[in-house]
C-alpha cells in the first residue's frame, strides 16, 4: 500500500527531559506553544490520547503505541474535526529526542497508508509552526507565532 510521510527535524537547546515534559505534561507549558491547544493522555502504551483546543472540542485522537520517557513516543492518531480527514483514518506520529551536545534533536515523523493523504499535507502545514513556537519557547521563554 502507499504511504503519505511527513518527517520534520530540529535541535533544541534544552534537556530531553524538559523537551518531554512540554511535549506530554505541562499543559498549561503546552498551551502557549500550541496555540491553546493541549495534549491529554496517560503516556504509557495502550493508553488513550487526544488533542483538545482551548474551547474544549477533541481535534484529534488515538492511542499510546508506545511511550518511552524521554526519548521516544509513537501515537496512533485520528483527525476528528474536519470529515475529509477524519475519513483517511489512523495515522501514526512517532517523536524521537536525542541528545546532542547542549541541544536536543528532535525528529517528527507522521505516515498514513494512503497516497497521497489531505491529512499529511494538513500536518506538514501545522508541525513546522507548533515546533518552532516549542523551540522558542524553550530557549528565550516567548513563542514566535500568534496565530496558527
Amino acid at each position: 500500500m502507499a504511504r503519505s510521510t511527513f518527517v520534520y527535524v530540529t535541535y533544541i537547546r534544552t534537556t530531553p527531559e524538559k523537551l518531554w515534559s512540554a511535549l506530554t505534561n505541562d499543559v498549561e507549558f503546552m498551551k502557549q506553544y500550541w496555540f491553546g491547544n493541549h495534549w491529554e493522555s496517560q503516556w504509557t502504551a495502550g493508553s488513550l490520547w487526544k488533542n483538545v483546543s482551548g474551547e474544549g472540542q477533541i481535534l484529534d485522537a488515538g492511542a499510546i503505541v508506545e511511550a518511552e520517557p524521554p526519548r521516544r513516543l509513537v501515537i496512533r492518531w485520528q483527525h476528528q474535526n474536519r470529515p475529509e480527514l477524519k475519513a483517511e483514518g489512523d495515522s501514526l506520529c512517532t517523536m524521537e529526542l536525542e541528545p546532542s551536545g547542549t541541544a536536543v534533536k528532535l525528529s517528527i515523523t507522521h505516515t498514513i497508508e494512503r497516497e497521497p493523504s489531505k491529512l499529511i499535507a494538513a500536518v506538514s502545514g501545522g508541525w513546522p509552526k507548533v515546533i518552532s513556537n516549542l523551540k522558542s519557547l524553550l530557549e528565550t521563554g516567548s513563542i514566535v507565532l500568534q496565530n496558527p
